[in-house]
């Protein structure tokens, strides 16, 4: 009787493999400054593509976390069970400093370094949610100094901590944040929580906020309204203002933050977002009354830049699990990385996902220098983050339609990992402010730093006369922005052409040949379907699919 389960052309699991090994991602830690890290950024590689670390990663979204909002005594405990591979995932990010670590580093690069370590550090997304906030909140934090001085070191310590105390008893803790609410969205200035001050130095929160992301957090920073009043200066104080909030008070009392349920989401299923609660909750402010948007802004253009290197290393998965199942899988008698239609489609992906992280990492290097007080590069940031986050996070999720096409039925299965890569890739999209949202702050940069637009363009001109494509497209660039009365209405596009203009120029001036011409060709010079895999006849794909590939741990 013959065997009907001998297994021939099948693909070997993707495991003890190195994504940090792609040079695609190694040159741009070298060239925005982050030399110094590479071994750290390869030693954490080596560890995010070892089959430990992904078995945590499908642990930890595999098992989801549970609220329990009482004890068996009836008692209010507000707690969210995780899977113990949460945990670990948690200790291994803060150990390698993908949190706040950069603040309490003066080396040049830090942040890139930081930038670069959280785009190799694959195993699951979700739990990068409150690395990326507690990396975030430092620079708002900053505004009430006494507040900084008691918890930047915690913040920025290496030590994971996730027991309940309070926050100053603890070797390490992590923040989130807490903003929007049922009725604004992402209009946070809609805002109705309220903020009595207690005539302490103490304010308590009153209300009920629609998604707060890592309700373990130790602490978190609010948006509520202050009440109205007369300040000692004849001047009037409140508005929407910004507060520091601790889950477990200094005196050891759990504060009145109320957790309603946990989000049932399409994908990060191993990050509780919740809605929460606030009835009396104690907290300080943070900046000054009225001030609260300005106070937290520099946090979210932190996360907005963790959403667009979210997004690249998304595409980056993708092709390498493409990439892993072409060269392992045989159709027709060759292998599907020999034949020339798929060859099209990987290099297609390459490519998209070269122009993603080479930008992603040009915004983390201007975060770099921006926080040691560059102006020009702040100003680079400003216009070019906004940009880049609503086109590189547009790009994410048809990417993984494809890279997941590419393993066919298998690719639709669970065990393949690109189900779970669908389901996440829409999400850096919406974080931080959805596609309008972003396309409307990159209007916003120009209008409210009109330098920006001559930083911008003085950027572009390091490329000016290199390639007549590219030329053309930052040409016709300055009248899109100077066109006033439909720019709102064409937002989108102004923010996809300059963040196409920027992946252009900085693959002309630092990207591979092969690359370079293959997205001018097609991203700019007309020659593309549209759908990935439709690059044109005549370019040099083996050195773009050579790039790519990703080499043992």
């Amino acid at each position: 009787m013959s065997d009907t389960h001998v297994v021939t052309n099948q693909v070997p699991p993707l495991e003890n493999y190195n994504p940090a090994s792609s040079p695609m991602l190694a040159e741009a830690l070298i060239r925005e400054g982050g030399q110094w890290g590479v071994d750290e950024v390869a030693e954490l590689g080596a560890l995010s593509g070892s089959a430990r670390a992904q078995r945590w990663g499908e642990l930890a979204d595999r098992n989801r976390p549970i609220l329990h909002t009482h004890d068996h005594t009836g008692h209010r405990i507000d707690e969210v069970e995780y899977d113990p591979a949460y945990h670990e995932l948690m200790r291994v990010a803060i150990g390698h400093g993908l949190h706040a670590a950069p603040w309490a580093d003066d080396r040049p690069g830090a942040h890139v370094v930081r930038a670069a370590k959280t785009s190799v550090w694959t195993p699951e997304p979700g739990h990068i949610c409150p690395i990326s906030m507690t990396y975030a909140v430092v620079p708002a934090l900053r505004h009430n100094p006494e507040l900084a001085a008691v918890y930047e070191p915690l913040l920025t310590s290496r030590v994971y901590d996730p027991q309940l105390a309070v926050p100053t008893t603890k070797a390490g803790i992590t923040a989130g944040m807490s903003m929007t609410e049922k009725q604004g969205g992402s209009d946070v200035r809609a805002g109705t929580t309220q903020a009595t001050p207690n005539g302490d130095g103490s304010y308590s929160l009153t209300g009920h906020k629609w998604f707060t992301s890592a309700p373990m957090c130790d602490v978190f920073l609010v948006l509520a309204q202050a009440s109205r009043g007369e300040r000692s200066d004849g001047g009037s104080s409140g508005g929407l203002s910004c507060f520091f909030l601790p889950r477990i008070l200094p005196d050891g009392t759990r504060n009145r933050m109320f957790l309603q349920r946990l989000k049932d989401k399409l994908g990060n299923h191993a990050n509780a977002s919740s809605e929460v609660e606030y009835d009396g909750a104690t907290a300080w402010l943070v900046g000054e009354e009225g001030r609260g948007v300005p106070t937290i802004i520099e946090m979210v253009n932190l996360t907005r830049l963790d959403c667009t290197l979210g997004s690249a290393t998304s595409m980056r998965t993708g092709l390498t699990r493409a990439i892993h199942h072409a060269q392992h899988r045989k159709a027709f008698g060759e292998y599907l990385i020999d034949q020339p239609l798929m060859r099209n489609v990987l290099a297609d992906l390459a490519v998209e996902a070269e122009a993603a992280t080479i930008l992603a990492m040009r915004m983390a290097g201007a975060t770099d220098a921006a926080v040691r007080g560059d102006e020009r590069e702040t100003l680079l940031r400003r216009i070019g983050l906004a940009a880049a986050k609503y086109w590189v996070c547009k790009r994410a999720t048809p990417h993984a339609a494809e890279a997941m096409e590419c393993l066919g039925g298998n690719g639709y299965v669970e065990d393949s990992g690109m189900p779970r890569l669908y389901r996440e890739a829409p999400l850096m999209g919406i974080w931080e402010g959805s596609g309008n949202v972003s396309a409307l702050d990159t209007l916003r940069a120009m209008a409210t730093r009109t330098e920006c637009i001559d930083v911008l363009f003085d950027e572009l001109a390091a490329t000016a006369g290199q390639d007549p494509r590219l030329d053309a497209h930052v040409r016709a660039l300055r009248p899109q922005l100077e066109e006033l009365d439909t720019v709102v209405y064409r937002a989108r596009k102004v923010a996809e052409d300059i963040s196409l203009a920027l992946q252009g120029a900085l693959l002309v001036r630092h990207g591979h040949p092969a690359v370079a011409e293959a997205f001018l060709a097609s991203r700019l010079g007309g020659q593309w379907g549209g759908a990935l895999g439709t690059l044109p006849t005549g370019l040099d794909l083996a050195p773009i699919l050579e790039r790519a590939m990703v080499k043992a741990g």
